[in-house]
């Protein structure tokens, strides 16, 4: 049986998390999956995730958010419209290399489906490449598909692994998938939560590093086989916090992303595709901006280090939970992919006094 990391006695950081250690820690954030499964008339691992920032339909408000783009070989329709001016206007959605484009015209469409005219907007969608489990060339998600994942959304516990946009991905050789976690910052200002949501399928087995541990240099081809030795790949990495950030300070948030995805082993290689969003849903805006919009909040740059370590936190732990709650999938031509033997990473980790009974000084 698969199970999260802390599942396994096992943690990474120091900061608390949220009650439900998930992205949906941050009040109003909804996520809902589609999963894709069929073997004839072709092998399909795939599927949808979307993400709701509010817990109001997207043609009626919107939020503050920053873009990074740690390497760019990949595609985020909608990111050019955050870099411009700073605001979210649609659902995030994320799947694969294949279906990006549907995505995309299914968000742009959506309003007007629902009856709203007037609801111009730049549409959020990302991918990643699940081409070694899935025979994506067909093109099997369809506006359906996304339209039953955005309906779908919810708050509470997300479902991780290989599950919605993370069905055929693989992480460090492993199988890999959708990751979630979250972090609560306790300061002068009060309690924020940050959270972080992760579709992964970037990285070499050897480079795997779990709270410092070279966990994937312990599990060999011996012990667990890969369909692909690579370096490259890609990660598309969701980032909310109910802290008041203005643009600018999502940015440097979305940016101190790649801190927890350089921990765990991946460093954005030639042909990766590993990007950020994150926003902030403190501040809401109207989807028309008529007026002069008053009232807005920023959190003080001087307080925001916590902010980043929480993070970066989320991010580390939001990619292993994503291997670690997979499971071992066959697909296209008959290739599988092995999840994480969960008995050889509790031994490995204990290897190096980490497990129950280590002393997190902080913790």
């Amino acid at each position: 049986m698969r199970a999260r990391l802390r599942d396994l006695g096992l943690k990474v950081g120091y900061l608390p998390t949220g009650p439900l250690n998930a992205i949906t820690d941050v009040a109003g954030v909804r996520v809902g999956h589609v999963t894709v499964i069929e073997d004839n008339p072709h092998v399909l691992r795939t599927g949808v995730t979307a993400i709701h920032p509010l817990n109001v339909p997207y043609w009626e408000e919107t939020v503050f958010a920053g873009f990074h783009n740690y390497n760019g070989f990949g595609e985020v329709t909608g990111s050019h419209w955050i870099e411009e001016t700073g605001i979210l206007t649609s659902p995030i959605c994320i799947s694969s290399a294949f279906s990006v484009g549907v995505l995309r015209d299914t968000l742009l469409a959506n309003p007007q489906r629902n009856g709203i005219d007037e609801r111009l907007h730049q549409p959020m969608a990302a991918e990643t490449f699940d081409g070694v489990l899935n025979d994506g060339w067909h093109g099997p998600i369809t506006r359906a598909h996304v339209e039953e994942a955005l309906a779908a959304a919810k708050t509470g516990p997300v479902e991780e692994g290989a599950v919605g946009g993370g069905t055929g991905m693989m992480c460090h050789e492993f199988k890999g998938g959708i990751g979630t976690s979250s972090r609560l910052v306790n300061g002068p200002h009060g309690t924020f939560t940050v959270g972080a949501l992760v579709q992964s399928n970037y990285g070499n087995r050897k480079d795997l590093t779990i709270d410092g541990v070279p966990v994937g240099r312990h599990i060999g081809y011996d012990i667990t086989e890969s369909p692909q030795r690579r370096d490259e790949g890609s990660i598309v990495i969701i980032v909310a916090t109910d802290a008041p950030l203005l643009p600018p300070q999502c940015r440097r948030l979305a940016r101190r992303a790649g801190i927890g995805l350089g921990r765990v082993g991946g460093f954005g290689s030639n042909r990766s595709g590993d990007f950020i969003i994150a926003f902030s849903t403190a501040n809401r805006l109207p989807f028309q901006e008529t007026g002069i919009v008053e009232g807005l909040k920023m959190y003080p740059n001087e307080d925001m280090n916590d902010l980043f370590r929480a993070v970066a936190e989320a991010v580390e732990e939001a990619i292993v939970n994503s291997m670690t709650a997979a499971e071992t999938m066959q697909g296209k031509a008959g290739t599988i992919v092995h999840a994480l033997p969960l008995d050889r990473l509790v031994e490995v980790m204990a290897l190096y006094g980490r497990g129950p009974e280590a002393d997190r000084a902080g913790a």
